[in-house]
């Protein structure tokens, strides 16, 4: 089973005492499946991991194990820091049978050199035998996957692809060029997904699926399918909304419009909160104007 498509990088519904909204993770999944979104990303950074304890976080994986019933492939969040604690993570959810793939970011704070950078993914891959999918998110964890560590990396057999969110297409573009051919470029940006294909990617992982997972989900198809002209249209249409999505921090706004849209209660755990008035009206407008809410 080859990855490619658009995934959705799940949010994390909560009720308002700061539980996991349990019911609601169940009907956002299925919703996702039935709009025929081509995988699930529970526990990214969209899901606000950070803020689970590692039994929430197992919990949150499991739902939505149980809830696609296999109908769609799973590729689980395992981040940390501590490579011992990511090692740990990964060969937690590679027991799980219903997980397919497993993401994994760069250690966040830390700031590990290339070298540090390459021994924590070795040692996560040496760890288990489900495929691993590398996150790139420099804005986040403060530290970038150059290509070359990246080709060193993807010479490891456990190890197929990345979740490329570093904004910089030159980067993206070069890494197109120099990994093996079957290594998995994903778009970590909704709004350069059709670059990101067009240079060789397979699809995006998606926070805007969150909200238009039939839409997103359609452009990604119509991009892989060379239907420019399709993928343009769409991508036109809904752009207002990808920029909107990080009008504030990830996933704040997603949340709000999920809320607006009466798919979830709008609870956050701190330090996330609810967005300020004038950028939460924008958001609103934005997304009314694309018929998301009345």
């Amino acid at each position: 089973m080859q990855l490619r498509g658009c995934g959705t990088a799940l949010i994390t519904p909560f009720l308002s005492d700061g539980s996991i909204d349990e019911k609601c993770l169940r009907e956002l999944v299925n919703w996702q499946i039935e709009s025929l979104i081509d995988f699930l990303v529970p526990c990214g950074t969209t899901g606000e991991t950070p803020t689970l304890t590692y039994d929430e976080w197992l919990r949150v994986i499991d739902i939505v194990i149980e809830t696609a019933a296999g109908r769609v492939p799973i590729v689980a969040g395992a981040t940390s820091n501590s490579t011992r604690e990511a090692v740990q993570k990964a060969k937690a959810v590679a027991e799980r049978g219903g997980v397919d793939y497993i993401l994994s970011a760069s250690p966040y704070y830390n700031k590990p050199t290339q070298e540090g950078q390459f021994q924590h993914f070795e040692a996560i891959a040496d760890a288990v035998d489900k495929p691993i999918i590398l996150y790139n998110v420099p804005g986040r964890t403060a530290v970038n996957i150059e290509p070359a560590t990246l080709v060193r990396l993807a010479q490891h057999p456990m190890i197929v692809g990345v979740k490329e969110a570093s904004g910089n297409i030159s980067q993206i573009a070069e890494v197109c060029n120099v990994v093996p051919k079957g290594f998995l470029v994903f778009s970590g940006d909704d709004s350069i997904t059709l670059p990101v294909i067009s240079l060789g990617g397979v699809g995006i992982i998606s926070v805007a699926s969150n909200e238009i997972p039939v839409e997103m989900a359609e452009l990604t198809r119509a991009a892989l399918a060379n239907d420019w002209e399709k993928a343009r249209r769409i991508h036109g249409r809904f752009l207002p909304l990808m920029q909107a999505n990080f009008i504030e921090s990830n996933p704040m706004p997603v949340k709000a419009v999920l809320a607006m849209m009466g798919k979830i209660e709008e609870n956050y755990r701190l330090p996330m909160v609810r967005m300020r008035p004038d950028t939460r009206a924008k958001l609103e407008k934005i997304a009314a104007d694309l018929g998301l809410v009345a």
